[in-house]
């Protein structure tokens, strides 16, 4: 009977395998996927099982060590097939939410008042409790035109509207304006995050997703949508 005298463990195999594409193998033949170095795997393991000396047989931890280098291997590459399915599911379940939201309007981070007919719509995101909140309208000159006291507020958002009357009693052109939101709680400022409000035209594509075109206001992240209207 013939004795092996060296053992080639998982790792030797899959050495050999990554020295063999290191050398740039491109053809089908010399692929190797993670089912043909299972195959190679069990099949040098059975070799050694029939060629090793009955007087020094394999160690059983040497056995449990090369199988379970396998197992973590193949639990590898399904646990990558796994993550690379969610993903692919994840983006097609944003782009049809994302279809799904043309010609609503959604609630965005921006401090943009969009006046159409003598309407125009915006909102606040308070982080606590305000017993004073005041809200300031300016021109495209950078000029308050408007100012509006909205009172005690909770915490979090909500929306506020604009008729288009100026401070001086005129009625403001349609178009874009900004504005800005002041808060106190006790005397004592708060943060407040100006919130825009856009009609969803449509769908733009980019690297990290989709954008939500707004017409007037440009183009928002998908992600950024705090309310959808």
């Amino acid at each position: 009977m013939t004795a092996v005298q060296s053992t080639t463990s998982a790792s030797d195999l899959y050495a050999s395998i990554n020295a063999a594409n290191a050398k740039g193998s491109t053809t089908a033949a010399t692929t190797s996927t993670t089912q043909e170095a299972q195959d190679r795997f069990l099949k040098l393991l059975v070799t050694q099982l029939k060629n090793q000396d009955p007087l020094n047989p394999m160690d059983n931890a040497q056995m449990t060590s090369q199988l379970a280098q396998m197992s973590t291997v193949s639990g590898i590459e399904k646990l990558n097939t796994t993550l690379n399915s969610l993903v692919d599911s994840a983006g097609s379940s944003q782009s049809m939410q994302a279809a799904g939201m043309i010609g609503k309007s959604v609630l965005v981070s921006g401090a943009q008042l969009s006046l159409a007919r003598g309407q125009a719509y915006g909102g606040v995101n308070l982080s606590g409790a305000a017993d004073q909140v005041k809200l300031s309208i300016f021109n495209s000159a950078g000029q308050v035109i408007q100012t509006q006291n909205l009172g005690a507020r909770d915490a979090g958002v909500f929306n506020f509207a604009w008729d288009g009357k100026t401070d001086a009693g005129t009625t403001a052109a349609d178009g874009i304006y900004k504005f800005s939101v002041s808060a106190t709680q006790g005397g004592n400022k708060l943060v407040t995050d100006p919130l825009q409000i856009g009609t969803v035209s449509a769908l733009v594509r980019s690297g990290s997703g989709f954008l939500l075109d707004l017409g007037a206001l440009g183009t928002v992240d998908f992600k950024n949508v705090q309310q959808i209207l």
